[in-house]
């Protein structure tokens, strides 16, 4: 007959095995998505784009909606919508285009930068936030930050480990 912590063994060996699995397909569920997401923002561009040179008046259209979508990534006093995108990062491109969770992120860890400290744990941030630390709220402090390291605003130089991406400036964006 095995031992009561022989079983607790086999069922805490059982639980990480399923957690490892989930993780590596919420993983690849992640990078799917964003792929998904760019894929549809070209298609989406193309249509502007399509309709823009379609129009009568295509030409004074175009350059008045070029400079609109410039002025809303890169003016300081835009801010985001709470559930919007992320877009895939670019010199000169704002941190106001980000929504609120993001910019949190990106300022902690540029603080860190500024302080001569290393990457951060989803964990440390939590309570940086002055979040419980409980798995639901660091797996989400972990989807943004990968979500982040995907569109190129941070980097990921060890597993779980975030910082900065070295060509990411500051609030302002830029480098």
């Amino acid at each position: 007959m095995p031992s009561v912590v022989g079983l607790l063994e086999q069922h805490e060996l059982a639980a990480r095995r399923r957690v490892d699995g989930l993780r590596e397909e919420a993983d690849r569920i992640q990078v799917e998505l964003a792929v998904a997401e760019e894929e549809w923002q070209e298609w989406a561009i193309a249509r502007r784009r399509v309709d823009a040179v379609l129009a009568p008046d295509s030409a004074d259209t175009e350059a008045t909606e070029d400079r609109q979508d410039t002025d809303a990534q890169s003016a300081p006093g835009v801010v985001a919508k709470p559930r919007s995108q992320v877009p895939v990062w670019r010199e000169g491109l704002a941190w106001s285009v980000l929504s609120v969770d993001y910019q949190r992120i990106l300022q902690s860890l540029a603080e860190r930068v500024r302080l001569h400290q290393g990457p951060l744990t989803c964990q440390k941030m939590a309570a940086v936030f002055g979040m419980e630390v409980v798995p639901a709220r660091v797996e989400a402090l972990r989807s943004k930050a990968k979500r982040l390291v995907a569109r190129g605003w941070l980097a990921e130089p060890a597993p779980g480990r975030f910082t900065l991406a070295k060509d990411l400036g500051g609030p302002g964006g830029g480098s």
